[in-house]
């Protein structure tokens, strides 16, 4: 697993993530939005991330791989930065 930190502050669940593309991941539990920042310093924002995919990235044995074949094209998203 390379997740290197989890902080839980309220409703927001944050992921430091060791990974080639991802430094970070925060997860809205209420509004089921998902930040995930990348190494190059963008930020992109999925929109309706179910409970269980969440943790099933959180879970993965490579955030990285799991987050490009579940979760980057399937969900809608916005840049933030």
């Amino acid at each position: 697993m390379s997740i290197l930190k989890e902080v839980i502050e309220g409703k927001i669940i944050s992921v430091d993530i060791n990974s080639s593309n991802l430094t970070r991941a925060k997860y809205d539990t209420e509004k089921r939005e998902l930040d995930v920042i990348f190494k190059n310093g963008s930020i992109y924002q999925y929109i309706d991330v179910p409970w269980n995919i969440f943790t099933s990235f959180r879970l993965s044995e490579s955030q990285g791989k799991y987050f490009s074949a579940e979760i980057k094209n399937k969900y809608t998203f916005k840049k933030i930065t």
